[in-house]
């Protein structure tokens, strides 16, 4: 085996950040990530294995029931833009939450790719990562569904109207900065700083992408765990987050907007 294939596979623990070795030091942090997951993707997490232990306690199987992720959320039109848009506004302050814990320790963003130093590269590897996840997961959902291991998932039931699509823009963007810089930029930093090694966080970060996605179902899970390994793991080589984030961005805004564009004129779609 290589070098570089054995990097890749079992990567060695970087200089930076530093081990935090005094032990009040290291209460201090893992008490830090246990209330920030606690009241963002954590809190989620929880919540979606409920959602989905209740759609496996009903008389109907899995995939004939539907889950939505965009949904109305007031009857008039100005007053549901409004509440889109604090959800989005929401997970930016849990991804931007995450990014002023780091730097308040000293962690400058662009130790974790959050800098302008490679526009080209990055979006480079966001185009290939889109694309790299983004076909074979959707042909892994279709399948989990028709097997019975997913719900049927609607991205988005939002009325049509002036507004729609940039609602859905910019929730898309919400949970790829969200979820990238928390369960990737900072929690693997965290463990970095605690000790851990690589594929232990690495496991750690694509378990817990999972688990809030466990409202979708036992398929959703797995896929999303496989695309947290495959997503933290180029984080952990190329230390680079802003191809993880438009990467998420542009399968969202495809989900989102794609879905809310065919829904009405094909039928395979649920």
């Amino acid at each position: 085996m290589s070098l570089r294939v054995r990097d890749w596979i079992t990567p060695q623990r970087p200089n930076y950040p530093e081990c935090t070795t005094d032990p009040g030091q290291r209460r201090v942090l893992v008490v830090e990530v246990v209330l920030v997951f606690s009241i963002t993707l954590g809190l989620s997490a929880a919540r979606s294995a409920l959602s989905l232990l209740d759609a496996l306690l009903r008389p109907e199987p899995l995939a004939q029931q539907r889950v939505s992720v965009n949904v109305p959320q007031a009857a008039l039109s100005v007053i549901d833009l409004l509440k889109q848009l604090l959800g989005v506004v929401q997970l930016v302050g849990w991804g931007a939450l995450g990014l002023y814990l780091l730097w308040r320790t000293g962690v400058r963003l662009s130790r974790i790719g959050l800098d302008a130093r490679r526009p080209g590269r990055d979006t480079a590897w966001a185009i290939a990562l889109a694309a790299g996840i983004g076909v074979p997961g959707l042909v892994f959902y279709f399948t989990a569904w028709h097997l019975g291991f997913n719900l049927a998932v609607q991205p988005s039931t939002l009325d049509e109207s002036w507004w729609r699509p940039i609602a859905l823009v910019l929730s898309a963007f919400g949970n790829a900065f969200a979820e990238e810089v928390l369960v990737v930029g900072y929690l693997l930093t965290r463990l970095r700083q605690l000790g851990l090694p690589e594929n232990t966080s690495l496991l750690i970060s694509s378990l817990i992408r999972g688990s809030y996605h466990l409202y979708q179902g036992l398929g959703a899970f797995i896929g999303n765990a496989v695309m947290g390994l495959v997503y933290g793991r180029v984080w952990q080589r190329t230390n680079r987050l802003w191809p993880l984030v438009v990467a998420h961005l542009l399968l969202d805004v495809v989900a989102f907007v794609g879905y809310a564009a065919l829904r009405d004129h094909v039928t395979w779609l649920p």
